[in-house]
């Protein structure tokens, strides 16, 4: 078991190596390269919407919350309907990310209170941080304690209140942003503050800081995935530092999944591009008397859309929403299936390519 006393932060250990300044230009370069392609897509919703959920989806799957591509897009947040429990959790996550995001975008900062609100949206509690003793974390498959998180409260508070500072306050420390991020992910799962969903916050915390610091415009770096891949060397590492110091390593395998999933969100924005104006062009052809950018930005925000979603979005009756979408369906954009009471209609080109990217990253 692990004795490993928190440091405050920023310490002195020299985090920006040789290996990590060559890989840091390569994570920055990625990153640029993807903030400026999701840029060109007319509406930013459209990717919040859709790669949050996959976010969400892979965030959760760590976590061993499962659900599948179907039960996720079929979800309705609106009505509070959700085609599992699972579902719903993933749900709960991705309102988190973009509640999160919201008010990074509008504050600037990024506090402990905003952390309490996030943890508080992804578990549907109040809980707070922890205030009882007995929490430690265990090997799955062994059951043996690998390390025992900070047990007094004011403890908690105390080391909150410095992660807190050094995100915001960046005179503190001039280690490049991508290094702090691997930092703060760090020092906040070994913290440890809640008694449920910490690893789900720490990696909004990642997307968040990231947006904070203008590396991204929105948040759609989808590195739950690069963890769940990865998730033996995840925890190693995390481990690893703890009893080793071994900060470089651990700083280098988070620069390696901002990289690998920068350039694998790069392809999917292309092929949401592409299919986009696919899919504009048959309209406009086909149906030049429905079609409008909005009922294009319905179908990309919403790979499973409902009349609802359209008479939402567009300000129009059920009758003439109704009208839009299986006319749609009739020129073979969507595909409509009657999924209990409701009728869905799918963007299957979307569907599947969201869904074939997620599986053959």
């Amino acid at each position: 078991m692990s004795n490993y006393k928190i440091p405050i932060l920023p310490f002195d250990t020299e985090l920006e190596t040789k290996p990590v300044l060559k890989k840091l230009a390569q994570a920055h370069r990625a990153l640029a390269e993807l903030k400026g392609i999701a840029e060109t897509i007319p509406n930013d919703t459209i990717l919040i919407n859709t790669l949050s959920l996959q976010e969400a989806k892979d965030s959760s799957a760590i976590e061993n919350i499962i659900t599948t591509h179907d039960e996720l897009y079929r979800a309705d947040a609106l009505s509070k309907e959700f085609a599992s429990t699972a579902s719903k959790e993933v749900h709960s996550y991705a309102v988190a990310l973009r509640k999160g995001f919201e008010i990074v975008r509008q504050k600037g900062i990024l506090s402990n209170n905003h952390i309490l609100e996030i943890q508080a949206t992804i578990e549907d509690n109040n809980a707070g941080f922890r205030k009882l003793p007995g929490t430690a974390l265990k090997n799955e498959k062994t059951g043996e304690v690998v390390y025992t998180p900070p047990q007094h409260p004011q403890e908690i508070i105390d080391l909150m209140s410095n992660l807190e500072k050094f995100i915001n306050d960046n005179s503190l420390s001039d280690w490049d942003a991508l290094v702090k991020m691997a930092v703060v992910h760090h020092q906040f799962e070994s913290i440890h503050p809640f008694y449920d969903g910490n690893g789900r916050t720490g990696r909004i915390i990642n997307i968040l800081y990231l947006v904070k610091e203008d590396l991204l415009k929105i948040p759609i770096l989808y590195l739950s995935r690069y963890i769940n891949q990865n998730k033996a060397d995840y925890y190693k590492l995390l481990q690893k530092v703890r009893t080793d110091n071994a900060w470089q390593e651990w700083v280098l395998f988070i620069l390696d999944g901002v990289e690998q999933t920068a350039l694998q969100t790069i392809k999917q924005i292309q092929g949401i591009k592409v299919l986009m104006q696919s899919h504009k062009q048959k309209i406009r052809t086909e149906l030049p008397k429905i079609y409008s950018q909005d009922i294009l930005n319905n179908i990309f925000r919403h790979p499973y859309t409902k009349i609802e979603f359209v008479i939402a979005d567009l300000g129009i009756s059920r009758n003439t929403a109704t009208k839009y979408l299986d006319e749609l369906a009739r020129i073979g954009i969507l595909n409509k299936q009657k999924i209990g009471r409701d009728s869905y209609y799918i963007n299957t080109e979307l569907y599947n390519l969201l869904g074939n990217i997620n599986a053959n990253a």
